[in-house]
């Protein structure tokens, strides 16, 4: 970006904080519970100093944040076609951007004018259009033409953090497509708020699976599994919003995993165990595979046949293994060699770690061929059961 640019930009950007205020044209809209004004901005005063934040969710902590990853692609195609429109003036951008805050706006019914003072409400949150945002502010700095451009803006008030993260999953579920693996921790925390703080009014299917819990319960086993220090699974998980990470497997098809085959009724330590020894019991269950297997690279033990395969069986193992004098790693892993060797048919090898290198057996399996291998461990399962008893002496 030249100085002549960088000049300009600065001027339109100084004027904006000695206004302080913002006034702008608007129309009052009411939506049930929800007060929106629909108005415009001009970028520049869209890119105000401390006009607006991001709230994009923390990797490392589910109860901060919503927002996705940017995808500063994104961003730059839309920067490149705004600029592309100064020169003839025909760039258009309909699409309003959503924002939102926890304060009130004043507005004047008289002259229908809404008055933006940062200094008394603190920045907007973008609850949606966060890339049309960006894309505005790479544009505005290759030409400064685009400061004088005007962007159609919902704004919210009075609207508190948990319903401006429960209004951006309705928009990005109802109306557009986000990662499921965003999803679901979105879900999760508002299913630790239900009783706590109102929610606004969700389309029923979301409302379901936040009163069930499933994402919430599934995530912290997922959770559990990534950050323990002795798990193998240490850092092999990807979860939402890390770009940075090379795990094995992502979050979203371990919980969706998870909620089908280890939250399920029939399964033992779900019905009878608090939630710390569910994870715990799970952790060693994976101990007693790895110990037996091996986690040596490459292994596709860890990716999306490992993990289907191991949870599918888990309740019928877990049946086995109330019976057993405790969960401990070393009691699963003697009954889990007793399954390896005396499984037959297509899971013949399961238990060995060539079955899981990658290019081999494992990694070719497809869900029929997944179904009869958990069916042979099952019937080596029961084959194994007077095991159980002689270690129960």
């Amino acid at each position: 970006m030249n100085i002549a640019i960088t000049l300009l930009i600065m001027i339109f950007i100084s004027k904006a904080i000695m206004a302080n205020k913002i006034t702008r044209p608007a129309s009052l809209v009411k939506q049930g519970n929800l007060t929106l004004y629909a108005t415009s901005l001009k970028v520049s005063e869209l890119l105000s100093p401390n006009f607006y934040t991001i709230d994009r969710l923390d990797p490392e902590n589910s109860e901060k944040g919503f927002q996705r990853v940017l995808n500063k692609a994104r961003a730059n195609k839309l920067a490149k076609y705004i600029v592309a429109g100064q020169e003839n003036k025909d760039a258009f951008l309909p699409t309003s951007i959503f924002m939102a805050t926890n304060k009130n706006i004043p507005f004047n019914p008289s002259n229908n004018t809404i008055e933006i003072d940062i200094n008394e409400i603190g920045t907007l949150n973008v609850v949606d259009g966060q890339h049309r945002v960006e894309g505005l502010k790479m544009a505005a700095e290759k030409d400064p033409r685009v400061l004088e451009f005007e962007v159609p803006v919902n704004i919210a008030i009075n609207l508190p953090e948990i319903a401006q993260m429960s209004h951006f999953l309705i928009v990005n579920t109802t109306q557009k497509s986000i990662d499921e693996g965003l999803a679901q921790k979105i879900r999760a925390r508002l299913t630790t708020s239900i009783g706590l703080v109102d929610i606004p009014t969700l389309p029923k299917w979301i409302s379901n699976l936040i009163e069930r819990g499933d994402d919430l319960k599934a995530l912290q086993f997922v959770v559990f599994l990534n950050k323990d220090k002795e798990s193998p699974w240490l850092n092999k998980i990807r979860m939402a919003n890390d770009d940075n990470s090379d795990g094995s497997i992502n979050q979203k098809s371990f919980v969706k995993i998870i909620k089908k085959y280890v939250l399920v009724a029939n399964n033992p330590i779900v019905d009878t165990e608090d939630e710390d020894r569910q994870h715990r019991i799970f952790l060693n269950y994976w101990k007693a595979i790895t110990n037996i297997i091996g986690t040596d690279e490459p292994t596709v033990l860890f990716k999306y046949n490992g993990v289907e395969l191991f949870c599918k069986f888990c309740v019928p193992f877990f049946s086995k293994m109330v019976n057993m004098p405790d969960y401990k790693v070393s009691t699963m892993q003697t009954l889990l060699d007793h399954v390896f060797d005396n499984v037959e048919g297509d899971a013949a090898g399961v238990g060995h770690t060539v079955f899981w290198v990658k290019g081999s057996t494992a990694s070719g399996l497809n869900t029929t061929a997944l179904h009869k291998i958990n069916n042979e461990m099952v019937k080596a399962l029961h084959i194994a059961s007077t095991i159980k008893k002689e270690m129960a002496v």
